[in-house]
């Protein structure tokens, strides 16, 4: 079903090229929702943007569009206000009869795409034998909502995690492992390494002071990339212990990803420098095979090189990506690759895709996005950290964000007389924490810092998780206390909007599929967290106002249907977050 803002663009533009001629068939109608319900539902100030081309007065521009609108079937007759906007009012029966259409609809009328397309996602990425930390937060939730919302959309995502599981400081790593656990490199069995954050600062430690290690650490590089069998299975060994950790943190915030390290593309690099060679933009620079970029330069004023290939013959990271790219175009014939990182790493992706296109390797059909992001910062204003000073693991983070709802629960509990099961208890505790971490995040602008503070975000009240996780249950609670057969209801009854609660709550629900497809394009979740948030907001007044229960027939049924929408549309809107619902709080 196309959405009501679709179909009036639609009858606009053929309106235009009704009173205009077909060179209008292509003007962009500029309809929004109103930001004032005293200027109707939708507002067009298309005229304004005609009046220099046409060499006439807005208002007399508005009187011709209207003469040649034809949305009866929508919209109460147009109105024009001001110097020459056009004010649209949907009409009360079109509303039901759009609501009514998707009462049994499990997609709540959002058509999937027409053309789908072949979308790479390429988002967490955290470091083997690192800890995934709060800066992980970011790149990890924001890529998953990504995914899932194009998924829903009927797009065909790859959810790509590239991990740092290549490099030199493998070198440093295999070279400890082989001083303090030499059975490892050499048995088919698995060990233990015991906390790997701490058996990379032991390393760390020792490449910093010993110059001895320094040059094993060199040596066992070599003989890594060579393909050595021991220091391969010390790599692997490295490489999983760290997958399973990194399993954990997936698991508790239910996202999926496809791991595809650096490592993956380490015998494709030769090909990217012979193929930029052949092209003719490599140059040497210092002994380094080097790209020059436009519109990029150093300090003195001379342009940007781009390393490909170092003086003494390795990669770098932008070899890598090059490599990934190239890939992902021509293997994976991704039409739309899109990267979650933060926003430190801009310059380097716009480096990365001039090279791309520049080299003829980005065909026209295919869409290169970088997604960046701010900052995670402390109530202080600064990068959030430990009081010691140290990155927050992001497992402890969460941890804390469920011993907390937690114990908001108990507390709530213990003053409502109510006595529940330590499996609600641990379930509802684990839903919220990690509902309102995620949500807290989301609902940022990603392009801004946040400021992270556990009790805005396992408030109750205002723009939360929590907010929206208790707008869910109470609308199912309506169900339960009138014993309410939801299937029977919807082969019975119709939407009737009489109350104005009722038509600004049906609006309302008829907006998710443009939100969407906003957010295909502008990739900001935000968007999708501000209209639940509006849909609560919008729900709890129409309830407060309107009897529902209590209602007579038919209002009650119909009260009933509306409730049961919003309660699913809830549902598939937070699924989108992420964000798992809960039927009692």
């Amino acid at each position: 079903m196309n959405s009501t803002i679709e179909q009036l663009k639609t009858k606009f533009q053929q309106a235009l090229i009704a009173a205009f001629g077909t060179d209008f068939a292509e003007v962009d109608p500029m309809l929004v929702p109103a930001s004032n319900p005293k200027f109707g539902d939708y507002q067009s100030n298309a005229a304004l943007g005609l009046s220099k081309q046409l060499k006439q007065a807005p208002r007399a521009i508005a009187e011709k569009i209207i003469q040649h609108l034809k949305i009866e079937d929508i919209c109460l007759t147009p109105e024009i206000a001001g110097p020459g906007f056009i004010n649209l009012t949907i009409k009360p029966e079109y509303l039901e009869a759009q609501v009514n259409s998707i009462q049994t609809d499990p997609r709540v009328g959002i058509s999937p795409s027409k053309n789908p397309q072949r979308v790479v996602v390429d988002f967490s990425s955290p470091n083997i034998a690192k800890e995934m930390h709060v800066g992980h937060l970011r790149s990890t939730i924001i890529g998953d909502c990504i995914a899932r919302i194009l998924e829903f959309k009927g797009e065909d995502v790859l959810r790509l995690n590239h991990v740092g599981d290549w490099g030199t400081q493998f070198g440093m790593l295999i070279a400890y492992l082989r001083e303090v656990c030499p059975e490892a490199l050499t048995t088919a069995n698995a060990v233990d390494l015991g906390n790997l954050v701490e058996f990379y600062r032991k390393a760390k430690k020792r490449f910093d002071e010993d110059e001895t290690f320094q040059e094993t650490a060199r040596e066992e590089v070599v003989k890594l990339q060579s393909g050595a069998e021991d220091s391969r299975r010390a790599w692997q060994l490295l490489c999983e212990q760290s997958r399973r950790e990194f399993q954990v943190i997936y698991n508790l915030l239910d996202v999926k990803v496809t791991e595809r390290g650096e490592s993956f593309y380490n015998p494709l690099l030769p090909d990217v420098v012979e193929d930029l060679a052949k092209t003719g933009l490599l140059e040497e620079d210092a002994g380094a095979q080097c790209v020059f970029l436009e519109g990029f330069s150093n300090k003195e004023g001379q342009p940007l090189p781009l390393i490909v290939q170092k003086s003494g013959g390795g990669y770098n990271y932008a070899t890598t990506d090059l490599a990934a790219l190239r890939y992902r175009i021509f293997q994976d014939r991704a039409e739309r690759i899109i990267y979650v990182t933060d926003a430190g790493q801009a310059n380097h992706f716009a480096q990365v895709f001039q090279v791309a296109k520049r080299a003829g390797w980005i065909p026209d059909n295919v869409e290169l996005v970088h997604v960046p992001f701010g900052l995670v910062l402390g109530e202080d204003n600064k990068k959030l950290k430990t009081r010691s000073g140290e990155t927050v693991r992001l497992k402890d983070l969460l941890d804390e964000a469920i011993d907390r709802a937690r114990a908001d629960l108990e507390s709530r509990l213990k003053d409502e007389n109510r006595q529940e099961s330590e499996e609600f208890i641990a379930n509802v505790a684990q839903v919220i924490g990690i509902s309102a971490v995620k949500y807290a995040d989301l609902s940022q602008n990603r392009n801004s810092n946040y400021v992270f503070s556990f009790d805005k975000m396992l408030s109750l009240q205002g723009n939360t998780a929590p907010y929206l996780l208790y707008a869910y249950a109470r609308i199912r609670s309506i169900g339960r206390k009138g014993n309410i057969d939801f299937e029977q209801l919807q082969k019975d009854a119709k939407v009737l909007l009489q109350e104005d609660e009722e038509l600004v709550l049906a609006k309302h629900l008829l907006q998710l599929s443009e939100v969407l497809k906003n957010i295909e394009q502008d990739l900001l979740p935000n968007r999708l967290c501000e209209y639940l948030y509006e849909l609560s907001k919008k729900f709890n007044k129409f309830y407060e106002e309107c009897d529902v229960l209590k209602a007579e027939e038919p209002q009650r049924s119909s009260r009933l249907i509306l409730c049961d929408i919003t309660a699913r549309t809830l549902k598939l809107g937070l699924s989108l977050l992420g964000i798992q619902v809960l039927e009692r709080m």
